[in-house]
């Protein structure tokens, strides 16, 4: 079987991160084995689960980032979700970071995937309990103040990253803020 393009894209950004950490190869392998048994594998419509893009916002001095309390889940996250008909997860992270974030002066620090994730997102609405193969960049801002709490959100907030703990115990974020301390 031949990959389509969009697939041997996403499969070397992994082998990319996973020369990059190591330790998290188990996971980088779960991905890669996905991503070659689905050339469907952003499309929401894929009731095994599906690739979503995220980002990690961070102010300009890396001091404070930014996190959601997402609605379906009650919890706080970074922010990010579907792709949306988009076949890079670096697409899908953008967009999604200026639609929950209301903020427009957004930029990459790399185009490099900074951290990968993959969790069981529940049974809602009637569609399945399904996962999500989570692709997350990490972006700064110039300008915290203007953000715009989505229809998604419950709230929006700017944390110091010392105290991101005392809000979640959720260890994809918590690995998120030491990543960012290395």
């Amino acid at each position: 079987m031949e990959l389509a393009e969009h697939q041997s894209n996403l499969i070397a950004d992994l082998e990319r991160y996973s020369r990059k950490y190591p330790q998290e190869s188990d996971t980088v392998e779960l991905f890669i084995d996905f991503v070659k048994r689905n050339v469907d594998c952003f499309s929401r419509d894929l009731q095994e689960g599906h690739i979503t893009g995220s980002a990690w916002i961070q102010d300009e001095t890396g001091a404070f980032a930014l996190l959601t309390h997402h609605g379906k889940l009650d919890r706080w996250f970074q922010v990010g979700g579907h792709c949306e008909g988009e076949t890079k997860a670096q697409d899908a992270s953008f967009r999604e970071a200026t639609e929950e974030s209301g903020l427009t002066d957004l930029k990459f620090v790399s185009e490099e995937i900074f951290d990968i994730d993959r969790h069981l997102f529940p049974e809602k609405n009637g569609f399945p309990a399904h996962y999500h193969y989570d692709v997350r960049f990490l972006l700064k801002t110039s300008d915290k103040s203007k953000i715009a709490i989505s229809e998604e959100s419950q709230d929006l907030q700017w944390f110091i990253s010392s105290a991101i703990a005392n809000v979640t115990d959720e260890e994809s974020v918590l690995r998120m803020v030491r990543k960012t301390k290395l």
